[in-house]
């Protein structure tokens, strides 16, 4: 997935209020539609767009899915932005 795709995908609030729920550990999907005043089909839309992006990943156990944060995903968005902060700075004499 692009950087492109991702920062898209992490441009809708709620989108990263889910990544902010999943911060601390694996969640249900139940356990983060019970944070928002959302339909399901309205929350599952945005963990869709996550996993798409492998901003967060799913494992089913029992009758349950849990999603977690990729970090490795996260860590690449990082890099990458990190290239645009320090080193570079215009000093005025």
């Amino acid at each position: 997935m692009s950087f492109q795709e991702t920062f898209k995908a992490i441009s809708h609030p709620v989108r990263r209020e889910i990544l902010n729920i999943l911060k601390n550990g694996d969640v249900s999907a139940t356990e983060i539609a019970e944070k928002f005043n959302l339909t399901n089909a309205t929350i599952s839309h945005h963990l869709s767009v996550l996993k798409k992006c492998d901003l967060i990943s799913e494992q089913k156990y029992k009758n349950y899915i849990y999603y977690r944060i990729n970090t490795s995903v996260v860590e690449s968005m990082m890099v990458y932005l990190s290239q645009f902060t320090g080193g570079n700075k215009n000093e005025k004499d």
